[in-house]
């Protein structure tokens, strides 16, 4: 393995308690079945989670299991949490200050990775990891979507470096170096972060998000501000036909083209734009 990847909790063949969403009164304070009315007076929400590595959606919660635990994620778009419930012994990663409230009998552990990658890319070298039983809640610190990919053994994900949230155990996430040019004009930095192994990631987004599936040969074009994470090859090219001055004077500058086959998630807001903005609406303190 990679001396800079990380991959942390038990080993893929270790054993947890079955545990799912529930409709009764538990010691972790899960939702009792009056409580499931409040939240979803459709009665929408299942009864029991889906098997390894699947999803189900109802209204506006996502309800799933992997080994070990099992997750919902609920209130989105723009203010999306994701609860995760874990068996006795079972780990759980997330970047560090993403913690809304825990059970107490979860274990937490705060983790320095240094890496050089780290330090020059401006990666976050800090990480949590939480132990069951019980219940964690995460959140992004900007408003916006969380969305769950399932990995098995053959897949390999790249993942933003500010989109990353958490991981199940048997997920190895290490840093990938892009070149040059997709460095200085994707928006992205000089590195992101390449996920591999078997388990579950959660991302997350500014604004909400959208999953584009490229079937083989097929392309799609995405803002270079706009991507969360993909799953296919890509190249950095201008927009339109213009030339880069025309390009400025329009405020677009790079996209990505994509080719398939794989997936794309992107979101539908761009925080460097949303930080202009701001910028442009503040008073001239030196007026």
């Amino acid at each position: 393995m990679n001396q800079h990847a990380t991959q942390h909790g038990a080993p893929s063949n270790a054993s947890f308690p079955a545990v799912s969403y529930g409709t009764s009164t538990n010691s972790s304070g899960y939702a009792t079945t009056e409580q499931h009315r409040i939240e979803d007076p459709d009665n929408l929400s299942p009864h029991a989670s889906p098997a390894f590595g699947q999803a189900m959606t109802f209204g506006n919660s996502d309800v799933g299991s992997f080994h070990g635990g099992s997750y919902r994620i609920s209130h989105g778009d723009s203010n999306t949490i994701l609860t995760v419930k874990l068996a006795a012994g079972c780990p759980l990663e997330a970047e560090s200050g993403t913690m809304i409230a825990m059970s107490p009998t979860v274990d937490l552990q705060g983790n320095f990775h240094f890496s050089l990658k780290k330090m020059f890319s401006g990666g976050e070298m800090r990480a949590s990891t939480f132990t069951g039983p019980g219940e964690v809640l995460l959140a992004p610190g900007t408003p916006g979507d969380i969305t769950t990919i399932p990995l098995t053994a053959n897949e390999s994900w790249t993942v933003a470096k500010d989109a990353f949230l958490a991981s199940t155990h048997g997920i190895v996430k290490d840093y990938k170096r892009q070149s040059m040019s997709k460095a200085m004009f994707s928006g992205e930095g000089l590195f992101l972060y390449k996920i591999t192994g078997t388990g579950l990631i959660w991302v997350t987004s500014y604004g909400a998000i959208i999953k584009k599936t490229l079937m083989p040969g097929e392309e799609y074009i995405v803002d270079n501000g706009h991507l969360v994470a993909w799953s296919t090859k890509y190249v950095l090219e201008r927009a339109g036909s213009g030339g880069l001055r025309s390009n400025w004077a329009s405020g677009e500058g790079f996209v990505c083209r994509f080719t398939g086959p794989g997936t794309i998630l992107f979101q539908t807001r761009n925080p460097a734009a949303f930080v202009q903005y701001l910028i442009e609406k503040m008073p001239n303190r030196g007026g």
